[in-house]
C-alpha cells in the first residue's frame, strides 16, 4: 500500500443539499411566460441559505447550469413554498419570507413570477417567466420555512453545512516541507495547497495575515495557528534551486538561523537514505493559483475568504513571495508528545455527547455544577466553531439542530446563540436565558469538527458481510522484515466496546453489534488470525490503542470465530428520570406469601431462602424507574423472538437476561444490598407528542423503546425494588444501572448509572441529590459524599 496516500490530510466541502431521483423532473424547451418552467439537463439541486435561520428555513437557492442562485419574491406563495420544501425533502411548507428575510444572495436571480399549484413535483414544472429571466434585485430574495418532519425514506438531516463556491476552492491541504516530517500526523506545518485541475496548486504569501493561517489550522481540525519561521523557508527556497541538499534542522526553532541550518546540511547523518533526507521542495516545482487571501479568520472554509485567482498565464510566479505556508497548534487529544499533551489544555466547561465520531456531538455547558443543552435557535457554523476550536478541535465542518445527536436529559441553558467566532468560549458569546416555552429537548443543537486527519482508517478493513456496514474485522500489521498484511481478530472477549472503537476507526458510526462468531459471512479470501485479547474502553480512536495479548493467544483461531462488528449511523440512548426515583422511593414490609414469583426470577436477597416462607416478611426499599430513550435508533433486544423465555408467573417473555441492576451501596463502596432485576419486558408506556408506540409485551408482541418514548416500570410491580431485610440504619448511595452489561450498543453509556444519596432509619428512607451519572460537574461529584458509586454490579 503507499504510504503517502495515508499522510495526506484532506478537508473535502459538503456543498449542497441533492434532489433525490424521484424529486425530479426533466421537460424540454422555453415557452413564452406564464408557462411552465423549462430545467436544466442536470439534476436541479437546491439548498436552504441565510441567517439567523434554523434548519428547516432560509433563503431558497437553486443550482441550475452551474451556477447557485435565488428566486424572486413576485408572485411567491405557500402553494410555492410547498412545492420547495418537499424538493428539500420536507413533508410540507408552514409558510414563506418575502424582502430577503434570510439576507440577500449573490449570483443569479434564477425564477421569477413562479406560480405553483402546490402539487407538482418539481419547481420546474410550474409557471414563471423561465431560468434567468427576471427584474428583481436580491432585496426581493424568498425564503420558506418547512414543516420539520423528513419525507419517509428521505436521509438528509438537520444540517446547517458551508455554502460556498466549489468552483473557487474544492480542496485544501498542507504538505509538509521535510520528508520526515511528512511520516507524522496530523501534520501541523506545511504548505498550503488547493486542489487544482488534476494536481495541487499554491498560494502566493504576499500580504499572508495570522488570521489566513486560522481558517485554514480551522479546517484542518486545528485550534489555533502559531507563527512560521520564515528564515527557515527562504532558505530552503534558496537551497532547494541546488541539488541534492540535505537539510535536517527542524522548522519548529523560530531561532534557527540560515547559517545553522547551512552548517547542519553540511554534516550527514548515518542511516538516513538520501531520499529521506531530501526535501519535497526539491520535487516540487510552485504553481501559484492564488495570488492574495483576505480573511477575517472567523471563516470556516478558504473559500469563503475573498481570493484574488492569478491568470492562467501567471501562475508560476509571485513576485516578491514564496508559497505560503502555516504552522498550526493541534489539541491535546493530537498532540506529538505528552509533553504538549499536558501543557495544552481545552475547555471544562464545555462538552460533547452522543456522537460517533471525533468532534462531533449534542453541545452541552456547564452552569454552576450542572450541565445543559443550547437551544438550536439561531444556531450557525460560527456558534458551531467557536465551541468546536474551545475542545480542541478545529472550526466548524457542520452546525446540526434538531436534536441530531440526540435529546439532552437536564436544563437548557441557552437560546439565540450569536457568536462573533472570535469567542475563545461558547459562554462570551451573546444568548438568550431560556423559559419553559422557549427550547424543548427536541431542539438541542450539536456540531461536527473538522479534526486532524490520523489515517486510522487506513489500518482497519471489515470483509464477508452483506452490507458495506458489516464484516469480520481485519487489522494491518506490520512485520519484523517491514512487510505488511491483513489478519483476523480473535473473537474470544470480544463485545460491544471493542466494536464501537472499530466502527468508528472506519468511519461508520456507532457499533449495533459486537460479534465472536462470524461462520455465517462469506468465507472465500479470509486471512489468518493476527490478534487476540483485545480489550477497549469504548473511547478509542483506533483498535491499535487498546490493550491485547502481545503474542497471539487464542483458543479458537478457525475464521468462524473471528471478531465481527456491524455498524450503523444511529443508536439508542437510554437514561433514567432521575428525580422521579427519588419522588415516589418509600419502605414496605411485604408478606413472603406474596413473593413466590419474586423468589422465582431471585428479586430476593440470598438470606430470604432461609425464611420460613410463607410466614413472615421481607423489607423492601421500592421506587419507580421510567427509562428514556433519548438517542436515534430504537432500543431493541439483542436477543430475537426465538429465545426470548416465558415466565408464567408475570405472564410475560422476558427478551433480555440483565437490563437493569439495583445496588444499596455504603460510603467506601461495598454493596450492601442488590436488587436482582434479572429481566425486563420492553415496551413503549408513553411516548412524546407526535411519536406513536411501536411495542408492547402483551400477545408476545415485538418489544423495544421508541425513540422519544419511554418505558415506566411502576413502584409497585414485582421486582421493582431492593431487598434491604439484612440492612442497618445508616447513610448509603443508591445506584442504577441501565444496560450494565453493555449487551446492547448506546450512543452513550456515560449517563446510563444514576446515583442518589440515601438514609435509613431503620423505619424510613429518605432520598437527596439524584443525578445521572454525567449530569454534575467533575468537582461536584467528587463532593457527592465520599464515593462516587461503581460502574458495574460485581463485588471484587
Amino acid at each position: 500500500m503507499d504510504q503517502s496516500q495515508w499522510s495526506r490530510p484532506i478537508v473535502v466541502l459538503v456543498l449542497a443539499v441533492c434532489l433525490p431521483s424521484y424529486l425530479t423532473q426533466t421537460v424540454s424547451s422555453v415557452r413564452p411566460s406564464p408557462t411552465p418552467t423549462p430545467q436544466s439537463p442536470e439534476r436541479l439541486k437546491f439548498r436552504l441559505a441565510g441567517h439567523p435561520r434554523k434548519h428547516n428555513e432560509g433563503r431558497i437557492e437553486v443550482f441550475y447550469k452551474g451556477e447557485w442562485g435565488t428566486i424572486c419574491d413576485d408572485d411567491f406563495s405557500l402553494a410555492n413554498a410547498q412545492v420547495l420544501c418537499r424538493q428539500l425533502g420536507f413533508v410540507s411548507a408552514t409558510g414563506w419570507a418575502h424582502s430577503a428575510k434570510y439576507g440577500k444572495g449573490t449570483g443569479k436571480i434564477w425564477l421569477d413570477n413562479v406560480q405553483c399549484g402546490g402539487s407538482e413535483r418539481s419547481i420546474s414544472v410550474c409557471k414563471s417567466r423561465g431560468w434567468g429571466n427576471s427584474d428583481c434585485t436580491h432585496d426581493e430574495d424568498a425564503g420558506v420555512i418547512c414543516k420539520d418532519e423528513r419525507l419517509p425514506g428521505y436521509v438528509d438531516s438537520n444540517i446547517i453545512e458551508v455554502q460556498v463556491d466549489e468552483s473557487r476552492v474544492e480542496e485544501v491541504h498542507l504538505r509538509p516541507v521535510v520528508s520526515m516530517a511528512g511520516k507524522r500526523l496530523p501534520v501541523t506545518e506545511g504548505v498550503v495547497e488547493v486542489k487544482h485541475k488534476d494536481g495541487w496548486a499554491q498560494i502566493c504569501d504576499n500580504g499572508w495575515t495570522a488570521k489566513n493561517s486560522r481558517v485554514i489550522c480551522g479546517m484542518m481540525g486545528f485550534p489555533h495557528e502559531r507563527k512560521v519561521n520564515k528564515n527557515f523557508y527562504k532558505h530552503l527556497k534558496k537551497r532547494s534551486t541546488e541539488p541534492k541538499v540535505k537539510v535536517r534542522v527542524s522548522a519548529d526553532s523560530p531561532k534557527a538561523s540560515p547559517k545553522a541550518i547551512a552548517k547542519a546540511s553540511s554534516q550527514p547523518k548515518p542511516g538516513l537514505s538520501a531520499g529521506t533526507k531530501r526535501l519535497y521542495a526539491e520535487r516540487q516545482k510552485n504553481h501559484f493559483l492564488v495570488h492574495s487571501v483576505a480573511c477575517l479568520g472567523t471563516e470556516v472554509h478558504l473559500a469563503a475568504c475573498p481570493l484574488d485567482f492569478n491568470k492562467d498565464n501567471a501562475t508560476e510566479t509571485c513576485p516578491g513571495g514564496m508559497p505560503a505556508v502555516v504552522s498550526c497548534v493541534p489539541g491535546p487529544e493530537y498532540a506529538h508528545n505528552r509533553a504538549m499533551k499536558k501543557k495544552l489544555k481545552t475547555s471544562s466547561a464545555v462538552r460533547l455527547k452522543g456522537g460517533a465520531r471525533p468532534g462531533e456531538g449534542r453541545v452541552e455547558v456547564l452552569k454552576g455544577s450542572e450541565w445543559g443543552a443550547v437551544c438550536d435557535d439561531r444556531w450557525n457554523l460560527q456558534a458551531a466553531s467557536v465551541v468546536c476550536r474551545e475542545l480542541g478541535y478545529g472550526s466548524a465542518k457542520e452546525a446540526l439542530t434538531g436534536a441530531r445527536m440526540g435529546q439532552g436529559m437536564g436544563p437548557i441553558y441557552m437560546n439565540e446563540v450569536q457568536c462573533t467566532g472570535h469567542e475563545r468560549s461558547l459562554w462570551n458569546c451573546v444568548f438568550k436565558n431560556i423559559t419553559a416555552e422557549d427550547c424543548k429537548h427536541t431542539e438541542d443543537a450539536a456540531v461536527r469538527c473538522n479534526v486532524p486527519y490520523m489515517g486510522f482508517e487506513k489500518t482497519v478493513r471489515i470483509t464477508g458481510g452483506r452490507s458495506p456496514f458489516e464484516g469480520r474485522v481485519e487489522v494491518l500489521q506490520t512485520m519484523a522484515n517491514g512487510t505488511q498484511r491483513w489478519g483476523l481478530i480473535c473473537g474470544e472477549g470480544w463485545g460491544t466496546k471493542e466494536a464501537m472503537v472499530a466502527c468508528r476507526q472506519l468511519g461508520l458510526g456507532y457499533a449495533n453489534h459486537g460479534l465472536q462468531e462470524t461462520w455465517y459471512w462469506d468465507g472465500s479470501n479470509v486471512t489468518e488470525m493476527a490478534l487476540s485479547g483485545v480489550k477497549c474502553a469504548g473511547d478509542e480512536l483506533s483498535l491499535s490503542h487498546c490493550q491485547h495479548h502481545r503474542t497471539l493467544s487464542c483458543q479458537k483461531a478457525a475464521a468462524r470465530f473471528a471478531a465481527g462488528v456491524i455498524c450503523s449511523e444511529t443508536a439508542s440512548d437510554l437514561v433514567l428520570n432521575a428525580a422521579l426515583v427519588q419522588q415516589t422511593v418509600y419502605i414496605e414490609d411485604r408478606p413472603l406469601h406474596m413473593l413466590y414469583c419474586a423468589a422465582e426470577e431471585n428479586c430476593l436477597a440470598t438470606s430470604a431462602a432461609k425464611a420460613n416462607w410463607p410466614y413472615g416478611h421481607r423489607r423492601l426499599l421500592r421506587f419507580s424507574s421510567e427509562i428514556h430513550n433519548i438517542g436515534r435508533a430504537d432500543f431493541r433486544p439483542k436477543a430475537g423472538r426465538h429465545s426470548w423465555v416465558w415466565h408464567a408467573c408475570h405472564g410475560h417473555y422476558h427478551s433480555m437476561d440483565i437490563f437493569t441492576h439495583y445496588d444499596l451501596l455504603s460510603l467506601n463502596g461495598t454493596k450492601m444490598a442488590d436488587g436482582h432485576k434479572a429481566s425486563f419486558c420492553l415496551e413503549d408506556s408513553e411516548c412524546q407528542e407526535g411519536v406513536s408506540k411501536r411495542y408492547e409485551c402483551a400477545n408476545f408482541g415485538e418489544q423495544g423503546i421508541t425513540v422519544g418514548c419511554v418505558d415506566l416500570y411502576r413502584h409497585d410491580i414485582d421486582c421493582q425494588w431492593i431487598d434491604i431485610t439484612d440492612v442497618k440504619p445508616g447513610n448509603y448511595i443508591l445506584q442504577v444501572i441501565i444496560n450494565p452489561n453493555h449487551e446492547v450498543s448506546e450512543s452513550d453509556f456515560t449517563n446510563n448509572a444514576m446515583k442518589c444519596n440515601c438514609k435509613y432509619d431503620g423505619h424510613r428512607i429518605w432520598l437527596h441529590n439524584c443525578h445521572i451519572g454525567d449530569a454534575f460537574s467533575e468537582e461536584a461529584e467528587r463532593k457527592f459524599e465520599r464515593y462516587p458509586g461503581q460502574l458495574n454490579n460485581q463485588i471484587s
